[in-house]
Order: structure tokens, then C-alpha cells, then sequence
């Protein structure tokens, strides 16, 4: 699932723990055509992939990170369909009604858990944003921050039938990292890393030592490349074959080694939306992943 915006722009009430923002360099009109186009392209490059996108469109004024639909909404192998609280005021007004029902309609939901209540009480819990869910082992790997209470991240985990993993990490001048799929993501037998990132060594081999019990093939990234979004891809399925999606920005910045270890692995397919970035998200954020039964064969709608 994605969002189409008609109006995005940089979040300001996200901007102080979120340092992979970036200010704009034109205005804000110029900047929500850049943003729009490149979602449509996005979309037509997946489509043209046989990757099944259900695209949602945003005309509001009011909600600037609608973007990324993946902070608000999960769904599970299980049948499960959740819906989070987020840690920002304005983030809570993308929580949508139609989307929830248009899950239901085309897929199946057996089970609803709705945390969202929980931001009243000043705690987050955002999605994928946030927890990073190993499907295939039932893992769910996060790190601490502003967005993520481990009291909730517990309580969901519970729920839904995962084992929590959670750590710290933080860039070089000590910033919390304030998404966990910024720095890292998982494939089917693929995972991508900033593992340097996990200061405290003992963290840090307890989660490279489960992501390579796992069987995964374990690519590294330096704090640079995940500055540049390295970490922050999606793994899709396609008409002929799985697809790493990262963006061009993240792909340029990988070394010829690591772009060869990921490709023999899964294929990558860069995006090119430069201008999402300056939000603090990229190709990852972008996509909710459904990981439901389709109730039937669809064509999605425009």
C-alpha cells in the first residue's frame, strides 16, 4: 500500500528528533509536484514489476508525512491488521478508515489490534518504522527511541505472537536513532545493517549473531550509507521474482562488493525519490507492506 500526496512538505514537528531531515531548496508548491511525480513514478515502476501496489491519494493539507503509511499500519501473515499510535500530533491524522476497509475487502483480516489510543498518554509505537518483523522466524528486532515504548513494543509483540529484540543504536554524535528501518532490513535470506550504529558491543553481536542464525546473508553499512538511506529497503514480490526496492540515493552509495553480495541474493531496484528524502524517509517508509491472503485476484485500482 502507498499514499499519493498532493501537498507534501517536510514535517516540522518531526524535525527535532529526526536528523535524516533535510531542509527544502524550493518552495513548497514546487516541492509537492516533485514529491507527487515521484510517488507516481515509484508506482509505475512497481506495477511494471507485477508488484501489486493499492494506491491511496492524499489532498489534504494537514497531514505532511502521509507518505509513509507504514508507521501507522501493519498487517501479518496470521491475518492480523494493526494500527499504532504515533509520536507526533499531526502524524495521527493519517490514520485512515478507507484504507483499513479496503484491506478488508480485498484481503482477509482475522484479527484487529488498534494501540492508537496509547499516544494520548504521550507513547508511540510506529509500525514498521519502528519494529523490524522477521515474518519467517517470528522475530521483531527495534531500537529505543522517542517513537518506540518498550512497554508497548512488549505488549504488541505478545499480541501478535513475536519475540522482541530490542537495542540501542545511535549516529556518532550519540542521536538516537529515531527509526529502526533507517538502519536496517530484513529479506528473506537477506539482511542490511548499520551494526556499527549498535554502540554497546555486546548488543551488537547478540543481534548480528541472531540475523546470522537465521541463515540470512548479512550485509554491513557504514554510518555514511545509512545517512544516504542504504538501510531503509523493502523486499517485494514481483511477477518474476523478489525485489529489493532502495532508492537511487542508497544504491549509489553501496560498494561495488556489497551491491554484488545483495544481487546474489535478490535483485535490487532502485527508485528515484530524492525529494521524499528531505522528510527523513525514503523507499522503505514509502511502502505498507500485505502480507494478507488476497480474498481474490484484483486488478488494483489508479
Amino acid at each position: 500500500m502507498m499514499v499519493r500526496p498532493h501537498r507534501f512538505r517536510p514535517n516540522q514537528q518531526t524535525a527535532a528528533d529526526n536528523h535524516f531531515q533535510t531542509e527544502p531548496d524550493a518552495s513548497r508548491s514546487v516541492i509537492a509536484q516533485r514529491a507527487y511525480d515521484e510517488v507516481t513514478r515509484m508506482v509505475e515502476q512497481l506495477r511494471g514489476r507485477g508488484v501489486d501496489v493499492l494506491l491511496l491519494e492524499d489532498e489534504g493539507t494537514t497531514t505532511p508525512d502521509s507518505v509513509f503509511p507504514n508507521n501507522w499500519i501493519t498487517t501479518h501473515p496470521t491475518g492480523l491488521l494493526a494500527t499504532f499510535p504515533m509520536y507526533a500530533e499531526n502524524r495521527r491524522r493519517e490514520r485512515r478508515a478507507d484504507a483499513l476497509e479496503l484491506l478488508q475487502e480485498r484481503f482477509h483480516v482475522y484479527d484487529t489490534v488498534d494501540l492508537s489510543a496509547a499516544e494520548l498518554e504521550g507513547e508511540a509505537l510506529e509500525g514498521t518504522g519502528v519494529m523490524i518483523f522477521d515474518h519467517l522466524e517470528m522475530l521483531a528486532y527495534a531500537c529505543r527511541s522517542k517513537r518506540l515504548s518498550s512497554r508497548l513494543f512488549d505488549e504488541f509483540c505478545e499480541l501478535a505472537g513475536y519475540t522482541p529484540i530490542l537495542f540501542d543504536a545511535t549516529d556518532s554524535d550519540g542521536v538516537p536513532v529515531y527509526h529502526t528501518n533507517v538502519m536496517m532490513a530484513l529479506g528473506t535470506d537477506l539482511a542490511v545493517i548499520g551494526a556499527s550504529m549498535i554502540r554497546d558491543e555486546s548488543e551488537r553481536r547478540a543481534v548480528l549473531g541472531q540475523l546470522r542464525d537465521t541463515g540470512r546473508e548479512v550485509v554491513e553499512l557504514t554510518e555514511e550509507q545509512i545517512g544516504s538511506f542504504a538501510g531503509n529497503c523493502l523486499e517485494v514480490q514481483g511477477a518474476d521474482g523478489r525485489l529489493l526496492v532502495m532508492s537511487r540515493t542508497g544504491v549509489d552509495s553501496l560498494s561495488r562488493a556489497q551491491r554484488d553480495r545483495i544481487e546474489s541474493r535478490v535483485e535490487l531496484l532502485p527508485v528515484d525519490v530524492h525529494t521524499l528524502e528531505l522528510a527523513g524517509g525514503s523507499a522503505r517508509c514509502m511502502l505498507a507492506g500485505i502480507h494478507l491472503e488476497p480474498r481474490q485476484v484484483h486488478t488494483p485500482r489508479a
